[in-house]
């Protein structure tokens, strides 16, 4: 736990950056998960992504949706996202807000192969971007490995974003992390993402919260 605490205050001391000098930018994520019953869920997210260490707002996203068990491990669900984006206008400091409201729907598996966990999300998305209309699919494979006598544990995953549209392919995010287990219900993850889009990429650093409840 010692460790994630001082990456963590590394994070938030760390100089500030704008978009106009640096591609590295900071993700803070709340993914929290609520039992109705032994099939219904909901699921709830909050994700406040910054340009830099922590005051220059990227993206804020606000997700919520009702899951169904179809099995132990396969859960099916349909949800909605509000997407706020500030994006910066060419090379200046002015930005521009974009608004987004998102449908979504999206089938989860999960399987264990000896002791690596491995999660498959696929995903659809209908995406109303101010006036525009957009679809997208993305394919998530998640991988967790404990670490042996410890409640930590390494977290990688890659995720593809292909669009309905012309130019299929959107990006591509390849992460990497340390976790640990608080409680059985909660867990706290840090780690490293790469974002590779058609001519660019961008690296971020994320820091996960995950509750059950």
């Amino acid at each position: 736990m010692r460790v994630l605490f001082l990456m963590i205050t590394f994070l938030l001391i760390s100089p500030k950056i704008t978009a106009q000098s640096s591609n590295l930018g900071n993700w803070l994520i709340y993914i929290g998960s609520k039992k109705l019953n032994s099939k219904w869920d909901v699921h709830h997210e909050v994700q406040y992504r910054n340009y830099n260490a922590i005051d220059d707002l990227e993206q804020l996203i606000l997700r919520t949706g009702l899951g169904y068990n179809l099995t132990e491990n396969t859960n099916v669900l349909m949800g909605y996202g509000y997407i706020l984006s500030k994006n910066y206008i060419g090379e200046t400091t002015h930005k521009t807000s974009i608004n987004e409201h998102r449908i979504f729907q999206q089938v989860i598996t999960k399987q264990k192969i000896g002791v690596l966990k491995l999660s498959h999300r696929y995903r659809f998305e209908q995406r109303f971007v101010e006036a525009d209309f957009k679809t997208r699919f993305r394919y998530f494979l998640g991988i967790q490995i404990p670490i042996k006598s410890s409640k930590y544990y390494i977290s990688g995953y890659n995720e593809i974003f292909l669009n309905g549209q012309s130019n299929i392919f959107d990006r591509n995010r390849v992460y990497g992390g340390l976790g640990y287990q608080l409680k059985k219900n909660m867990r706290l993850e840090l780690g490293y993402m790469n974002q590779l889009f058609e001519a660019s990429n961008r690296d971020q650093i994320n820091l996960i919260t995950f509750i059950n409840f």
